[in-house]
């Protein structure tokens, strides 16, 4: 079928609000795009636009070489997937997946063969004289991606299409959906909030803030290599820790000190960010993912310089790992980017980072191996695996890399 190309497309509703700004953007032909991003950060829109069911304010929407803009939604041979489902409730699940290959005229016999044919894939071979209301969410979701299926467009738009179903199914089915898409080999662009979802699904993830493109990259990417505070502090469960640190040299070898504490920084992250010498005696804003810490008594042979000292407030054991909370005295980092992470998770967290800017404090999880004997109240020594370190401007918010 060709790409998927946005050139420099906006979307402005009437009053004023942009939408959607300036996006470039590539989806490979058979690639599957996940858009995430807070909610009203732009993502369904520009799937909507691609839809036919958004107008483009301006830039150009291309499937192929054939420009969409004015193209109208019926004639853009693109299926998409609601949240809600929105099956026809009097249709049985056979009507249900029939309804658009009758509409277009297809002879009776292949309808037949595609609707009974993608059943059986998504197993609803035993479902097909049932009434949506008889079924389960998952699979009326099932129903709803079969109807799309069968009509085999030229590419599957799927707006958070699991964010009814509870948490054991929405794994079971994104699965689904991914292995789907990889056998058909469909363009697929898919909205989530999620982004644990976006992680797991994409070929590639789209992050985005506020109308604008963050970071286009493979999901593995992303985590190690973040762009900016934005996306660092987005992708990734739990969060990835920030805080105001300094850079300091001392003996030829690299230290991150922050909270009264210093860390040394490994070789492997220096090379990787020789940028990063341009900061030295300056400060930067720091960056620890949980799963890079471990409970030093664990870590075997962890050197004196990469561990600091900090008393448990919270333990979560969750199977073979415990989350560990701690708060440490140092200023937090607040900007726009953190603020509007706040801002996502809640309008009580933007106040929680307001107050611990106030007194100077700043949060800190730890990921630990459940044998850790972390205890809320006790001093613990974590141990911080320093090659995998971030570090961003505190000016720009952008990553220091090269």
């Amino acid at each position: 079928m060709g790409d998927i190309t946005f050139d420099q497309v906006w979307k402005v509703y009437p009053d004023g609000t942009e939408a959607v700004r300036a996006v470039d953007l590539t989806i490979d032909d058979g690639a599957l795009m996940v858009l995430v991003g807070p909610s009203g950060c732009g993502k369904t829109t520009l799937l909507r636009m691609v839809a036919g069911l958004e107008e483009v304010t301006a830039g150009k929407i291309r499937i192929g070489d054939r420009e969409i803009n004015d193209v109208a939604a019926k004639n853009r041979d693109i299926a998409m997937v609601f949240q809600n489902y929105a099956l026809y409730p009097h249709m049985t699940v056979y009507d249900n997946q029939a309804f658009g290959l009758r509409l277009r005229h297809l002879a009776k016999r292949e309808i037949e063969t595609r609707v009974r044919g993608i059943s059986r894939v998504l197993g609803l071979g035993e479902e097909l004289k049932k009434k949506p209301g008889q079924l389960s969410g998952g699979q009326r979701q099932r129903v709803a991606m079969g109807r799309a299926i069968v009509r085999q467009p030229q590419a599957f738009l799927m707006d958070e299409p699991l964010s009814n179903l509870d948490a054991k199914l929405r794994v079971q089915m994104r699965s689904e959906i991914s292995k789907m898409q990889r056998e058909l080999g469909t363009t697929m662009i898919y909205v989530t909030h999620d982004q644990t979802e976006a992680m797991t699904m994409g070929t590639k993830v789209a992050v985005m803030k506020k109308g604008d493109l963050q970071q286009v990259d493979a999901p593995d990417v992303l985590f190690t290599r973040p762009a900016n505070l934005f996306v660092a502090g987005f992708i990734g469960s739990p969060a990835m820790n920030l805080v105001q640190a300094r850079i300091e040299r001392s003996e030829g070898d690299v230290f991150a000190a922050f909270a009264g504490m210093r860390l040394r920084v490994d070789e492997e992250a220096l090379a990787e960010r020789p940028a990063l010498t341009g900061y030295d005696g300056r400060e930067v804003v720091l960056g620890i993912r949980p799963d890079a810490t471990e409970d030093a008594a664990l870590a075997r042979d962890a050197p004196a310089d990469r561990r600091f000292t900090a008393v448990a407030e919270l333990r979560e054991t969750v199977g073979s790992e415990a989350y560990v909370h701690f708060t440490l005295d140092a200023e937090p980092v607040v900007t726009e980017d953190t603020r509007e992470l706040a801002v996502d998770t809640g309008t009580e967290m933007l106040q929680k980072l307001e107050d611990e800017a106030a007194e100077h404090k700043t949060p800190f999880v730890a990921r630990m191996h459940a044998r850790s004997r972390a205890r809320e109240g006790e001093q613990v020594e974590v141990f911080v695996d320093t090659r995998e370190l971030h570090f961003f401007d505190p000016a720009t918010g952008d990553g220091i890399y090269t």
